[in-house]
This record gives structure tokens, C-alpha cells and sequence, in this order.
């Protein structure tokens, strides 16, 4: 069982926007950085947000700025990603990660989901 479990996943229209949302299976992660990933068909995995504990330090990868904001709620224990104008591109197995800072690098997360799927169609 993953110890994140992320939902929000969809197919939508080139212009649309989803709102990603990503809680924990077990235990909390109010005290850890949180991040999202993404792979694209035949690419390998790619940064896209992340969020510090006290959310004090947010960092997006170049192809998402000024479209996506990553954002948390510590009461429900949950980290959102509201996505704006996706493109096709932005099709995508979302991953939800938790670690002990806020980078881009897939090996500084200790704690994964299992992915949503959006799909984005011209």
C-alpha cells in the first residue's frame, strides 16, 4: 500500500484546468516537504512542484510556471495542485511525494503514490 494516495485525475480539454489533490494513506506528512512528479508517455520522470513544511519555499519546474501553484492544507493533511491552460503535453501519470526538503530531485523523496492519470486532448 502507498503511503500517499493522490486523486483528481482526469481527461480534459486543451484550456481546462484540474485541481490535483494528494493525502496520506498512513500517518502524517505535515512535517515534511511535499512534491509533485510527472511522467510523460516515453519520458522519464520530471519535477513539476514542490512545497517546504511551513510552505515558506515553493519551486515549480520551467514548464509549468505561472500555470500550476502547489499548495497545502495541513488540517486535512493534504497538498493540492491546481493546474490552469493544460496542453496536451501536460498528459501525464501525477506522482505525489514526500520528503525532508523542498527539491527537485526525485531521489531526495522518501514517500510516493501510486499516480493519477490526466490526460489532456487538443
Amino acid at each position: 500500500q502507498a503511503d500517499l494516495v493522490e486523486s483528481g485525475g482526469g481527461s480534459v480539454q486543451a484550456g481546462d484546468s484540474l485541481r490535483l489533490s494528494c493525502v496520506a494513506s498512513r500517518g502524517t506528512f505535515n512535517d515534511y516537504a511535499m512534491a509533485w512528479f510527472r511522467q510523460r508517455p516515453g519520458k522519464e520522470r520530471e519535477f513539476v512542484a514542490a512545497i517546504s513544511g511551513f510552505a515558506t519555499i515553493l519551486e515549480y519546474g520551467d514548464s509549468v510556471k505561472g500555470r500550476f501553484t502547489i499548495s497545502r492544507d495541513k488540517a486535512k493533511n493534504a497538498v493540492h495542485l491546481q493546474m490552469t491552460s493544460l496542453q496536451p503535453e501536460d498528459t501525464a501519470v501525477y506522482y505525489c511525494a514526500a520528503g525532508p526538503g523542498a527539491r527537485r530531485e526525485e531521489d531526495s523523496y522518501t514517500y510516493w503514490g501510486q499516480g493519477t492519470q490526466v490526460t489532456v486532448s487538443s
